[in-house]
């Protein structure tokens, strides 16, 4: 029998991953639409803070500061400076303790000589070159000074050399002169257009132990170098000017010894030339007790740049920004993989609300479906419901009609209806006309029956919501847009033979659909046109002569603009009196029409109030002052109520 074998899964995401819920991501945008922001806007904040079950951008934003702050304290960047002077001092005294028992005159001379080494370390090495020691110790100690310069500064410019050049022999040197050589004389042929793919398969063929990173293409390999040359130029800028100009010395020495200053000065120019996008200067604070040695050393200033580069990528705070421009590779190197996948699965958000029909348009300008704010005014309603502590009730009549529950009787079917097939009787109706084909029974239109219900009564509800600057200033317009949400909502699924119509206004009125409602955007619009928004919802009425008349007004402050005869808003405050005689004219017409008034009243003012009061006292209708952070559930319990009571 053939065996299995089971291991960790690490190749992508994982594939029991459970899928991704868009909806639970729409209500949490939704919220954001309805608090003034843009679907653009709303998605973008919503990658920024993540919602459940996913990770949003500023936590891994987080996580990179706090890993730049690891990097930052890690240690002394003047480490193999130090080491350095360290092995150099080493080696002097080892090759003073052998010559101080020697009496002769060589020994004198030999110290005497030591004594003039100048304070310079690079200038000391230069000169302890052609020097015979006396000491086997000493001598060897100066060779592990030698041998530390040439590959922490080989390590600084290729990261991993370190280990590659551990022998440090002269056959070592000269197999990297010639890597380094066919590196120049691969970047040349690019220049020419001659490069192939053949060319870097046989380069990385013979040097790729150079490269632990592995490489795909020259392009890779050039950013890799690119992005470590740039890092090393940094922390030279970190430096002292005494440190700088002692370092740099100490590694152009070291190369000049090894026979490859030249070659490597004219690749760092090659590089640079290459990417001059990448910072080439400004120095980086690194602190801490540990001593890098250069190699070391470049690599947390690399990996810093990386950080600052990625964080800016991933704060989308530039124009343009997209989620693309985040290299997923450099987040899974920096934070791991689950960060990776993080990432991805934000990635897949706005394509999954796009396949699951809740955004359209262009990247910069996403749209709400018609299904998204059918959701949107569903989770307003829920929301609104579940801080009434209820829920959508009935308003039935015992008539014959279209809605409500079952009579037990049926009726022929007519084109047009809606109401539930009966099913018993129009199978019954088929078998009474006799089987066909075999037995088989056919049905036709004429024995489709429809199961009668209990009929419900319309209304003609108008919801006359106030947008004006000031229910901005006061915090109330994010809950008058979800009542309004939840309101159409109600009506549009608990109620579909109800004719619903949004009505906002500030120094005019206009009707909104649901999408423009849900996207409605806050703007600094002084005037309340109470007057005009009675005239369009005194329109709505009239088309639907036979319905229930219910008229709910939303406002926090007495009316102080009004349409004049050219059709133009008029605003003024304090309010002038054609404004309130225009808009008391419109009230008596919503009481000769039969329609009573329930004004929610937001704010506690006394010329509100006075106006109110009046209002009232001419329709007979009645004044709500609620928690304005229940809004919605004030009034939509008034709406049910109302109907039940019907």
């Amino acid at each position: 029998m053939r065996g299995f074998r089971y291991g960790r899964y690490d190749d992508g995401p994982d594939p029991l991953r459970a899928p991704y819920d868009a909806r639970s991501a729409l209500d949490e945008l939704g919220r954001s639409v309805m608090a003034g922001s843009s679907p653009t806007r709303a998605l973008r904040d919503l990658l920024r803070r993540g919602t459940r079950g996913l990770t949003g951008l500023d936590d891994l934003v987080r996580r990179i500061r706090e890993r730049g702050r690891q990097l930052r304290s890690r240690g002394r960047l003047d480490g193999t400076l130090r080491e350095a002077r360290r092995l150099l001092d080493q080696a002097v005294g080892q090759e003073r303790a052998a010559l101080f028992p020697d009496p002769g005159d060589d020994a004198r001379l030999r110290e005497r000589e030591l004594d003039d080494l100048p304070s310079d370390p690079a200038a000391a090495i230069r000169r302890l070159a052609d020097y015979r020691w006396r000491s086997p110790e000493a001598r060897e100690t100066f060779e592990r000074l030698r041998d530390l310069l040439r590959r922490e500064v080989l390590d600084a410019q290729f990261r991993g050399m370190r280990q590659a050049m551990s022998g440090g022999t002269p056959e070592d040197l000269r197999r990297v002169g010639a890597m380094v050589e066919a590196l120049n004389a691969m970047l040349d042929a690019d220049d020419r257009g001659e490069h192939t793919r053949a060319d870097f398969d046989r380069f990385l063929a013979e040097f790729g132990d150079f490269f632990p990173d592995n490489p795909r293409d020259l392009d890779e390999l050039v950013d890799s170098l690119a992005r470590r040359s740039a890092a090393t130029q940094r922390l030279l800028d970190s430096l002292t000017p005494e440190q700088r100009a002692e370092l740099l010395e100490l590694s152009r020495q070291a190369m000049r010894e090894a026979g490859l200053d030249d070659v490597l000065q004219r690749l760092g120019e090659r590089l640079r030339a290459r990417r001059p996008d990448l910072v080439w200067s400004g120095g980086v604070d690194v602190a801490g007790e540990a001593e890098l040695g250069l190699g070391d050393a470049t690599t947390a200033v690399a990996e810093l740049a990386d950080l600052a580069e990625l964080e800016e990528a991933l704060g989308q705070g530039y124009a343009g920004a997209h989620l693309d421009d985040i290299d997923v590779d450099a987040v899974w190197r920096t934070l791991g993989r689950s960060a990776a996948e993080e990432l991805e699965r934000l990635r897949e958000l706005e394509r999954e609300l796009r396949d699951q029909g809740y955004l359209s348009g262009s990247r910069g300008r996403l749209e709400l479906t018609p299904k998204a704010v059918r959701r949107i005014g569903e989770t307003a309603l829920r929301d609104v419901l579940s801080a009434s502590g209820g829920r959508p009730g009935g308003h039935e009549t015992r008539d014959v009609g279209a809605a409500g529950e079952l009579t037990g009787t049926s009726r022929p079917w007519r084109f047009g209806d809606e109401q539930p097939l009966d099913a018993v009787r129009t199978l019954a109706n088929a078998a009474r006309r006799g089987s066909e084909d075999g037995g088989r029974l056919r049905l036709r239109v004429e024995d489709f029956e429809v199961a009668e219900t209990e009929r419900r009564d319309a209304a003609a509800v108008c919801l006359l919501v106030d947008l004006s600057y000031s229910m901005v200033q006061r915090g109330l317009w994010g809950a008058a847009k979800q009542t309004a949400m939840a309101l159409h909502a109600l009506v549009s699924t608990r109620f579909p033979q109800d004719a619903v119509q949004i009505i906002g206004f500030d120094d005019h009125a206009r009707v909104l659909a649901p999408r423009e409602l849900a996207e409605l955007s806050l703007e600094p619009v002084q005037g309340t046109n109470l007057h005009h928004a009675l005239l369009l919802a005194g329109r709505h009425l009239d088309r639907h002569p036979e319905f229930e008349p219910v008229v709910l007004v939303v406002t926090d402050g007495e009316p102080t603009a009004h349409l004049d005869d050219d059709g133009l808003p008029h605003f003024s405050y304090p309010p002038a009196p054609r404004t309130t005689e225009l808009t008391l004219a419109q009230v008596d017409r919503m009481t000769r029409r039969g329609a009573r008034l329930t004004v929610f009243s937001l704010a506690d003012d006394p010329r509100l109030e006075e106006f109110v009061s009046a209002l009232v006292a001419r329709n007979g209708g009645r004044t709500v002052r609620p928690d304005p952070d229940r809004l919605g559930s004030y009034v939509v319990r008034d709406l049910l109520s109302r109907r039940s009571r019907r």
